[in-house]
């Protein structure tokens, strides 16, 4: 079964993703997972997929990719789901367009759970090749629908799992519609700030409002090195690692999440 997709379309991470740039697409999904409360504050989701991509394509060959984080942690397997409406070149001549990415944040002890999802999913798109380009959809309602579609075949046939689920993801229709607006609303900026012992902290971000907010809060600094998320009024920032450097000083690589950027 897929379990982590279903999750992932009951919570709302399901999107349409911005441009047709691979690595900007890689970006935002991954930044999606570091939101996550589940996921551990200092994680660099976007860093370890960019990284692995360098080295191992994850296209499946059909219009659909599953880029994965594997790190040394026990939790829970989830992703974040793209959707590409224009498609997007994934770097291997002679395939089609990326429509859809699947990204997969995988602990330690999620491995084989997350090999069995996979295995799932390129099984379904091989027996059911209607589910591959997804050229026709018109907007994420479609996609979600055919994500159900598609589970329904996973399952094999289990009516009592299938109609369970189902139940559930009704039940939280309204809940999950809210949570993808917003998500598809957010404004996310890179932050990042030095500071150490005997000098004042430097803040770099090149979203004005951000800095005019960050220089009348003397907290959230403070807060980040504790290894704790802040919330700034409509900003919500993650502290996603650190470097030390000579002299107790120490950099800390943020992102700022805005849920509503048009408010």
């Amino acid at each position: 079964m897929m379990n982590s997709i279903f999750d992932a379309l009951e919570h709302g991470r399901l999107i349409e993703l911005p441009g047709t740039d691979k690595d900007d697409a890689l970006e935002f999904l991954g930044t999606m997972l570091e939101a996550i409360p589940e996921v551990p504050s200092g994680i660099n989701i976007v860093e370890i997929v960019l990284e692995h991509e360098k080295t191992s394509n994850t296209s499946l060959g059909v219009g659909w990719a599953c880029p994965h984080a594997r790190v040394n942690f026990d939790g829970d397997l989830c992703c974040a789901i793209g959707w590409s409406p224009d498609g997007i070149d994934y770097g291997i001549p002679g395939e089609p367009l990326v429509n859809m990415i699947v990204m997969f944040f995988v602990p330690d002890n999620q491995r084989n759970t997350y090999l069995k999802e996979v295995s799932s999913l390129a099984r379904v798109l091989k027996n059911h090749p209607q589910y591959q380009k997804l050229e026709d959809a018109e907007d994420l309602n479609g996609i979600r629908n055919r994500f159900l579609d598609m589970m329904h075949h996973a399952l094999q046939g289990d009516e009592k799992i299938y109609r369970a689920r189902m139940i559930r993801l009704d039940s939280q229709a309204k809940t999950a519609e809210k949570k993808r607006i917003q998500l598809e609303g957010m404004q996310i900026e890179a932050l990042s700030v030095i500071t150490g012992p005997g000098i004042l902290p430097v803040t770099l971000t090149q979203n004005a409002e951000l800095a005019s907010l960050i220089e009348s809060d003397s907290n959230w600094i403070s807060v980040i090195a504790t290894g704790n998320n802040y919330q700034l009024r409509k900003w919500y920032i993650i502290r996603r690692n650190e470097t030390l450097y000579a002299g107790d000083r120490v950099v800390y690589d943020c992102i700022a999440i805005k849920e509503d950027a048009k408010s």
